[in-house]
């Protein structure tokens, strides 16, 4: 398949088995990932690595962060709810965590650094997808509790910009339906 092929029929896939890229197919995406525009080449990101036993760490942190977050809005959570934040990472057997590593630069602002840290998903989403990978891209609500970003080592000023979710799946999505860009162009 050619790119174009592969951005017009790539789609998220939720629950992802093995097998999962080896060290060398992992190398090749991240690569792959970080050859996206990037004003002054100053790299603003950082990637984490989970797979095995680091997946159990990181679903005991989920529940942690959790059961806080439900704490400072005077909730509970009952025992589905933790179960189910418990097994959030056993949905994949990769799960790379991508975040900023904000740059001080004079003529790059952080929101453009931003921008290049979402361009560097993409091309690492399509990179797997070429592997014959299948992969969802995750964030949710307790992605930048202080918690987690201690966890993956991510300073305050900065954000955990994505939970990158990589594996194996024989599920059959549907076609995208076609695109009318008609509202979404202006041309002068």
């Amino acid at each position: 398949m050619n790119i174009l092929d592969i951005m017009h029929t790539r789609r998220s896939i939720g629950k992802l088995t093995a097998p999962m890229p080896t060290h060398d197919e992992l190398m090749v995406a991240l690569k792959a990932a970080m050859t996206a525009p990037d004003h002054k080449q100053l790299k603003p990101y950082h990637f984490t690595v989970l797979t095995d036993g680091a997946l159990d760490k990181f679903g005991e942190l989920l529940l942690k962060a959790g059961v806080v977050k439900a704490q400072q809005n005077g909730e509970s959570l009952d025992d589905t709810a933790r179960t189910k934040l418990f097994n959030m990472p056993k949905r994949a057997p990769m799960i790379i965590t991508v975040a900023t590593n904000y740059q001080e630069h004079p003529k790059v602002p952080k929101f453009e650094q931003l921008l290049c840290v979402g361009a560097m998903i993409q091309n690492m989403l399509l990179a797997f997808e070429t592997m014959g990978y299948c992969t969802i891209w995750r964030t949710g609500v307790l992605c930048n509790e202080p918690i987690v970003k201690d966890f993956f080592n991510v300073s305050d000023d900065n954000t955990i910009c994505g939970f990158i979710y990589v594996g194996t799946s024989d599920v059959k999505m549907p076609s995208r339906d076609e695109i009318d860009m008609t509202d979404f162009i202006t041309t002068f």
